[in-house]
């Protein structure tokens, strides 16, 4: 990955290799700015779509010096939300302090595993409800049945996401689920079996849930469709281009040492989508759909918000 100072898009940006032009979102406003927390995460998944482990230092973590200029220039842009991922946001050192200071302004979510980084710091965080502003936290649960979440994510993991989730319910913070999506799965089926979950836990049967498929690794090349210009204008009207992520968010990562935005939370492994440092800038430029995730985005609406 070059450096975040890169501005130069590859060939393919504009143009698919059958010679089409490429589909591409215009971007209406900045709701949401999300910041990338850093790679670092406790658990190593084969699955995991940032490639994050104890040892990984692809995306580097930010410090409250880092993010409130960024979170300054968002309020001026109307944004709405912050939202943080990771990696696993509660290994961050300034992580509270950088909640503390965007929640004086707007609400925010935090996505995390739920375990023992949040379990060790859950006093910490339960000064957060004192702010101005709520935070609410997504906790990672892949699957309802505790062996399926462990054969991703290690041994005990469930039950640790579990005791955690039941911490920031107990504190009154508001708490979501992220799981997967598998292929020819019964989803009402699914959902029962983690409303039965959640009930066993002490934990509201209706939590709000947030499905994904497989985004695969960083670098992954997938054969996927391409969405050419006349994809997106036939199949899709200005309203479904609206609910795209990259046409209301950006993402800030940090890399070499230095800030710059991304186009969503789902890109950050391909230079092209590295839009500069500049936030109010990168609201001017259109975003083009080579990512294969991008794909996923259109076929099924995928987004990592909950605006």
């Amino acid at each position: 990955m070059t450096d975040l100072a890169s501005q130069a898009n590859s060939d393919t940006w504009h143009i698919t290799p059958t010679g089409d032009p490429r589909g591409y979102i215009q971007p209406e406003s900045l709701k949401e700015l999300w910041f990338h927390t850093g790679t670092k995460c406790n658990l190593s998944c084969d699955f995991c779509l940032e490639g994050s482990s104890p040892s990984s230092k692809r995306l580097e973590s930010p410090k409250l010096s880092d993010v409130t200029p960024y979170i300054d220039e968002a309020l001026t842009l109307g944004t709405e939300q912050f939202s943080f991922t990771g990696g696993e946001p509660m290994l961050v050192k300034d992580i509270v302090a950088i909640l503390a200071y965007a929640l004086q302004h707007k609400p925010c979510l935090v996505l995390t595993n739920g375990t023992d980084p949040l379990i060790k710091r859950i006093d910490q965080v339960a000064t957060l409800l004192d702010a101005p502003h709520a935070v609410s936290f997504r906790v990672s649960l892949d699957h309802p049945d505790a062996v399926q979440h462990d054969l991703g994510r290690g041994q005990g993991e469930f039950q640790k996401a579990l005791i955690g989730m039941r911490k920031l319910h107990q504190l009154g913070f508001n708490v979501s689920v992220a799981r997967h999506i598998k292929d020819g799965e019964n989803t009402q089926q699914i959902e029962q079996q983690f409303a039965d979950v959640f009930a066993l836990n002490s934990l509201p049967k209706d939590l709000r849930m947030v499905a994904f498929p497989d985004f695969l690794p960083p670098g992954s090349l997938p054969n996927v469709p391409h969405i050419t210009e006349h994809c997106m204008t036939t199949y899709q009207t200005a309203e479904q281009r609206s609910h795209y992520m990259c046409a209301s968010s950006k993402m800030m990562v940090k890399q070499n040492g230095k800030m710059g935005v991304y186009a969503c939370t789902l890109v950050d492994d391909d230079p092209d989508y590295n839009l500069g440092p500049d936030l109010s800038e990168s609201m001017q430029k259109r975003i083009s759909m080579k990512h294969h995730r991008c794909y996923s985005c259109f076929a099924m609406g995928a987004s990592c918000s909950e605006m």
